[in-house]
């Protein structure tokens, strides 16, 4: 049986129920790659003040969500993705897909956020080999997108159905550390949650229209308060 996902006009996915089902498993927080541990600049931004409330802290998540999530981590899920449909996941060494993740990493401008994504694509993949996941062989750090994509390849999530993944799994967990250091109440975490939904299309569609030298991101803020935040005084979240 098909499902069709709808959100804005005139983005819909069509999957099956068991893709359904492991999409909902890929992208939820019980997934143990502790993505739950970072706060990707986020801390140290509350400490500064830049987020005090329930307003700016969307502002600050929209804009990483438009400009960074579409314009380097989805646009880069695609191509592993697209890597793993020309070689197989099972076909050795794949040059593609090792190098756009080396790219992925090499985008990643603090070692913070490098962090970010090398723990939990270490712990993603460990968990792929524990539930007996063929995988591509990669050398060195893994990217979270790199794992990701290979995840989706092996459960037949498409290109579409995979991008939506990805990005719930990043909005759940930066909601989840807005609300505990802002802090926002539960009620407030939610409205924060639909509001930046409305976005997910708008992000999904540029990732799918930028060209190979199109792909990166320019945050300036956002790579101060990384930066910064593994030398700030009290500290509840990984640096």
């Amino acid at each position: 049986m098909a499902t069709r996902i709808m959100l804005t006009q005139p983005m819909s996915i069509t999957t099956t129920d068991t893709a359904l089902l492991r999409l909902l498993q890929l992208s939820s927080a019980s997934l143990p790659v502790g993505g739950y541990a970072f706060s990707q600049g986020l801390e140290f931004s509350v400490e500064a003040g830049w987020v005090t409330d329930l307003a700016s802290a969307r502002e600050w998540l929209s804009v990483q969500l438009l400009e960074s999530i579409a314009g380097v981590d989805c646009p880069l899920l695609l191509r592993c993705h697209r890597a793993l449909q020309v070689d197989g996941a099972a076909a050795g060494e794949n040059h593609e897909l090792a190098y756009w993740n080396q790219y992925t990493l090499a985008c990643r401008e603090t070692r913070e956020l490098r962090l970010t994504d090398t723990a939990t694509g270490a712990a993603l993949m460990r968990l792929l080999t524990q539930l007996d996941i063929v995988q591509t062989h990669l050398d060195g750090d893994v990217s979270f997108v790199a794992a990701f994509a290979v995840a989706a390849y092996h459960w037949q999530l498409n290109e579409e159905a995979a991008m939506l993944g990805f990005v719930w799994s990043w909005l759940e967990n930066q909601v989840a550390a807005a609300t505990k250091l802002v802090p926002l109440g539960q009620t407030q975490a939610q409205q924060l949650i639909g509001e930046l939904q409305r976005e997910v299309p708008t992000a999904i569609q540029r990732a799918r229209q930028l060209e190979d030298h199109d792909l990166g991101a320019g945050l300036p803020m956002l790579a101060i308060a990384s930066a910064r935040h593994e030398t700030q005084y009290s500290r509840l979240f990984r640096s």
